[in-house]
């Protein structure tokens, strides 16, 4: 078990600086331990904002003389409007009016909180870069500032404080920080060049940098990782794919463009002439999404989470909780996430299970023997609650009706085993999907609200695996396809496939219409085949 020491750096002399009614209320909450902030804003009741709630301190509202009481037991106020406590980690930030004069403070509560990082020591001591990405508020620079601490205890570190958040206001850095080193910043625009002064005149093996939110500073990012140093980082977002949406700080995961496609390159992914793709070599190797002070999720590769999202289907994050004490850290599970991949005619197979296709046209798992269905011969599965969020209810019980599989559909997303819903919903990140996330349930991802791509979706989800035993599987029937394809569009007239049930022939002729070739079936069954030939 893991226990925390907490330390509050000199609550009292934030109080201090309070007017003294509003001190008072502040103690009388009597939840110090919690406090985040206190607002003062002219003509509005003093509140103070806790973890959990905000509440008013006293019925009076703010006049000037309360404002003017703060202001002047506190140090200068900087170009970026925020001022300290010198040799605390408390800060004080001002809102102006048009005219220059002060009409709000926030004033927010310091703290260094030591084994923060427990979580994540592993990852900080890797040698690898890492990006904190979280909501104003969730402990990113309070995590900053302790792993700055302990990668100092065996390597040169150096902090770039712009704001003075990390180190404290004054010249001598509080001691939260450790051995590192801190430069300060004179104003917010230069931050971007005192983090190449630092690599180049002080000799860091880490540099550590709080509120990378600009674009010369991501790029001065940029600069810092291809000379070798490792670099700690926080930025604000809620997920990866936030980061990429932001055009400022896309660059620090590498970055997206928009691409054009050959056409035969097209038609081989079964994509749109235009798709986007990562642009460079991410700046940061790791990224870690504050969910919540005690729940993270890490993205150990970024190159490999920002290629699998943009084509659409999200890799699986590694998940890591702190729950009384101890650490719990969830790996990425291959099939957390999945989507049903049907561009040229295949779904991608995970397990190792098999399903027969019996002669009613019915699938059977035979990967779990826990499961009898009488003397049938067949594996019953287990029922599965599914709850569709943005896919046809309707389409989606057609798709269960064909396959006879026993899954449920759901009106409450809290009901359900799995959700599934399209990628449009999907890259929104709605409140219902990102309700799923925190939970666990799994999230399958379709491409179109078509019956096809749910049976597919239910055919993973089951473990079903289509099985012809005169040609070695849909696998094999398909890579046949694939090569027949090729053929045609290299020259040759028409290519006939061996014979293959109703089932594989409809996948065959939708491979063929993606690639823009034309293909009948002829014959019988059970010698019913498939011709593909190119248009005359």
């Amino acid at each position: 078990m893991v226990q925390q020491k907490q330390i509050t750096d000199d609550l009292q002399a934030l109080m201090d600086v309070l007017p003294p009614e509003i001190a008072n209320a502040v103690k009388n909450a009597n939840d110090s331990d919690n406090l985040l902030e206190v607002i003062l804003d002219l003509g509005r009741l003093p509140t103070a904002r806790f973890v959990e709630q905000e509440v008013v301190l006293i019925n009076i509202e703010v006049d000037n003389a309360d404002i003017d009481y703060v202001v002047e037991r506190i140090g200068e106020f900087d170009a970026d409007n925020r001022a300290g406590l010198e040799r605390t980690l408390h800060r004080i930030s001002a809102i102006r009016n048009r005219r220059g004069h002060i009409v709000g403070l926030t004033c927010r509560v310091g703290r260094a909180v030591y084994g923060t990082t427990d979580i994540i020591n592993d990852l900080i001591q890797s040698g690898k870069s890492l990006l904190l990405l979280g909501r104003p508020g969730i402990g990113k620079t309070t995590m900053l500032r302790e792993a700055a601490r302990i990668l100092a205890e065996s390597q040169r570190v150096v902090i770039v404080d712009t704001s003075n958040e990390i180190g404290g206001d004054g010249d001598v850095p509080h001691p939260a920080v450790g051995k590192a080193r801190r430069m300060q910043v004179a104003k917010p625009s230069l931050q971007h060049e005192v983090m190449i002064e630092a690599v180049e005149n002080h000799n860091p093996e880490a540099i550590v940098i709080d509120e990378i939110g600009r674009e010369l500073e991501a790029e001065a990012a940029r600069t810092i990782a291809e000379r070798g140093v490792q670099l700690i980082g926080t930025a604000h977002g809620n997920n990866l794919e936030n980061l990429l949406l932001n055009p400022t700080l896309s660059d620090l995961v590498g970055g997206i463009e928009s691409v054009t496609l050959s056409d035969e390159e097209a038609r081989r992914r079964g994509t749109q002439k235009t798709v986007l793709e990562r642009r460079s070599p991410p700046t940061f190797d790791m990224l870690i999404e504050i969910q919540s002070r005690d729940r993270l999720t890490i993205h150990d590769d970024v190159a490999a989470a920002v290629d699998a999202l943009l084509r659409g289907f999200p890799l699986p994050a590694e998940i890591r909780e702190r729950i009384d004490g101890d650490i719990r850290i969830e790996k990425a599970k291959k099939e957390a996430f999945k989507e049903v991949i049907h561009s040229q005619g295949y779904r991608r197979q995970n397990g190792g299970g098999q399903a027969e296709l019996t002669g009613e046209g019915t699938y059977s798992n035979t990967r779990d023997a826990s499961y009898k269905n009488g003397g049938s011969g067949k594996m019953s599965l287990k029922p599965m609650r599914i709850y569709p969020y943005g896919v046809a209810r309707n389409r989606l019980g057609q798709a269960v009706k064909r396959l006879g599989v026993p899954a449920i559909i759901v009106n409450q997303p809290g009901e359900a085993d799995v959700l599934v819903t399209l990628r449009s919903y999907y890259r929104k990140r709605q409140r219902t999907i990102m309700d799923a996330e925190k939970r666990n349930v799994p999230i399958y991802v379709l491409r179109s609200n078509t019956v096809n791509q749910m049976q597919q979706f239910l055919s993973d989800l089951f473990n079903l695996y289509i099985t012809d035993l005169s040609t070695g599987g849909v696998d094999v029937a398909m890579r046949e396809t694939r090569a027949a394809i090729d053929v045609v569009m290299s020259g040759e007239r028409w290519v006939e496939l061996k014979p293959a049930p109703s089932s594989i022939r409809r996948l065959q002729h939708q491979m063929a219409r993606e690639a823009e070739l034309v293909s009948h079936s002829y014959g019988k069954e059970p010698n019913r085949r498939v011709r593909i030939f190119r248009e005359s």
